[in-house]
């Protein structure tokens, strides 16, 4: 038996797709449960029997970002032959990605660092850990590269990794701007010509 109050063709997977471009267009607060509902295409008691909260479906809608829109930014880090190389798709993917036509521009997860005001501690922690996940994924990579001689034995992954997640969360600041895609590609261009300067040896203090 359907759950009362829920349309008998009720699509969750699909009503949390449009709620996750509403939470990305206007942020937690500014999206009203009249915006959600409507663009879900369900009533408000549907999307509590279905989701339980407005902050939940934005948890879940965070959580489905992540699993959908992610893959084509994070590849380079995993397909790239070098490290330099690995950095530079990274940068030149979240430049194509953060300007698709069709999709609200920047970064959801990046985004709420600014744009998720009004939602309760636990879910700070998870937007916090999964801003940090992007860290952690290029020091890993760096890592790799110093095992395997490109980078000095004795680098230091975390700057690094650091400073590129930090131009990257910046243009996807520039995209919800207005940035266009070459805008975005110029900036990822000029903290590639920092790499040589970043990942040099340094010398013993």
């Amino acid at each position: 038996m359907a759950e009362r109050g829920r349309p008998r063709s009720f699509d969750r997977l699909a009503a949390l797709e449009r709620a996750m471009e509403v939470f990305w267009e206007r942020g937690y607060q500014a999206a009203s449960m009249s915006d959600l509902t409507e663009a879900m295409g369900i009533n408000s008691p549907s999307l509590y029997a279905a989701f339980g909260s407005k902050e939940e479906l934005y948890r879940e809608a965070i959580h489905h970002f992540a699993a959908t829109e992610s893959d084509d930014i994070l590849a380079p880090l995993q397909n790239e032959p070098t490290a330099r190389a690995a950095l530079e798709g990274y940068l030149m993917a979240s430049a194509r990605t953060f300007t698709r036509p069709g999709r609200p521009p920047g970064c959801m997860v990046v985004l709420s660092a600014v744009n998720a005001i009004g939602v309760g501690d636990e879910t700070s922690r998870i937007l916090r850990e999964m801003r940090a996940g992007s860290v952690g994924m290029i020091e890993e990579r760096l890592r790799r590269a110093s095992a395997e001689g490109e980078l000095p034995a004795a680098f230091d992954p975390h700057p690094v990794a650091s400073y590129y997640v930090t131009v990257q969360q910046g243009m996807s600041i520039q995209a919800r701007d207005g940035a266009s895609r070459t805008m975005l590609e110029t900036i990822a261009q000029g903290a590639m010509a920092a790499w040589d300067s970043l990942t040099r040896p340094r010398a013993a203090a």
